[in-house]
């Protein structure tokens, strides 16, 4: 088996040049960045598994790196931050980060984190994640985070695509607020399941379309489902 590609973008040179000897006894191949717009150059040319990024980074700060590289790309990204507010980690899943790691940390937590998130990426392999799927008009496109109603592109924000493409990959199931988390967030939400709902909302109000088959159906007491009729 090949090994895995990790990309640690971080400029402490003393914290990169840590996770990079952690994960590459772990078996991993480690890469340096050491500011934001040489870790884009990278990602462009050469193929990451996951992506270890800070936030406060010279040239181009980690909040734009990671919205950045959603734009055309699901690699799985851990924000790696001596931020700790609620408020930062909020931010940082909005703009599609998988996990968050607050400074000061231990290697061995990171290395950890990192085989839980590339495998959880094998465990959903088999749910065809990558294929464009489409409900009359509507089509989401994960691997370019591209949805589209129709024939006309809709800006959505990562996690609202994220939800989206999940809700119509389980067609017709109703799924409870925790679970959503759980699937879509990947992480023990601290502000409560109010987040669901918002993105539910948001999504009901830039997906409307006269005569649909379909609807984000809100299914009272238990949670939500994506309904085909």
């Amino acid at each position: 088996m090949d090994k895995k590609s990790i990309l640690i973008v971080d400029d402490d040179k003393s914290i990169n040049e840590l996770l990079k000897l952690y994960l590459s006894d772990a078996g991993f191949n480690a890469h340096q960045c050491y500011d934001g717009s040489a870790a884009l150059s990278f990602i462009e040319e050469n193929k990451v598994d996951l992506v270890l990024l800070d936030i406060m980074l010279p040239v181009i700060d980690g909040w734009d790196v990671c919205k950045l590289i959603r734009r055309t790309s699901q690699v799985p990204i851990i924000m790696l931050t001596a931020r700790d507010m609620l408020e930062d980690k909020i931010q940082g899943f909005e703009l599609g980060a998988d996990d968050y790691i607050v400074k000061p940390f231990q290697p061995k937590e990171v290395v950890m984190r990192v085989k839980a998130r590339l495998k959880n990426r094998v465990d959903e392999a088999g749910n065809n994640e990558n294929e464009v799927l489409r409900v009359d008009s509507l089509s989401v496109d994960i691997s370019r985070y591209e949805v589209k109603l129709d024939g006309k592109t809709i800006e959505l924000k990562p996690k609202e695509v994220q939800l989206l493409h999940f809700l119509m990959l389980n067609r017709n199931i109703v799924f409870a607020r925790d679970q959503l988390l759980d699937k879509v967030w990947n992480y023990d939400f601290m502000g409560g399941t109010r987040t669901v709902d918002v993105h539910i909302k948001r999504l009901r109000e830039k997906l409307q379309s006269q005569g649909a088959s379909w609807s984000i159906k809100t299914i009272w007491g238990v949670g939500y489902k994506f309904e085909v009729k």
